[in-house]
């Protein structure tokens, strides 16, 4: 069960690098905005997804505590983008952009930056739970020594 943690944690783990090259597709499409960013848009709503189940299954599979809150953040995190752009969205007027609202929407792209980070260090730790152990000398037989090592002359 914890490869499977593993897994799902990789697949979190690419959905988000996705999610900054669907950003980066769209802020340079020539397409209406609404329909460059759809892509980006769905994902996000993905990930979110993904982020609520791999918390679950860490805590079914019994992780440590630590990981259980860091697959948690990652869905908090990942709500909140939805909150900062509907607050830029506000900030804007009709005609486009104004500087309150681009303020507040570069702490999507860093709020984002933030994800990936505790993305990476949740994947991290679950590969490292999910490999298997080293193989301990069973009762009777000995284990070999440690070659002495040197002093450098």
């Amino acid at each position: 069960m914890r490869k499977f943690f593993a897994g799902l944690a990789a697949l979190q783990g690419l959905a988000v690098v996705a999610q900054f090259f669907l950003a980066a597709s769209g802020a340079f499409a020539t397409a209406p905005k609404d329909e460059s960013f759809q892509p980006h848009r769905m994902l996000g709503s993905v990930i979110v997804l993904i982020a609520i189940l791999v918390t679950i299954v860490a805590a079914v599979t019994r992780m440590p505590g630590r990981l259980i809150g860091m697959s948690g953040l990652v869905a908090g995190l990942a709500i909140v983008q939805v909150v900062i752009a509907a607050i830029a969205g506000a900030l804007n007027d009709t005609g486009g952009s104004t500087t309150a609202g681009a303020m507040v929407f570069g702490l999507h792209a860093v709020n984002g930056l933030a994800i990936v980070a505790v993305a990476v260090r949740i994947v991290r730790q679950a590969r490292q739970l999910s490999a298997p152990a080293e193989p301990t000398p069973q009762a009777g037989q000995m284990s070999r020594p440690a070659e002495p090592t040197r002093p450098a002359p």
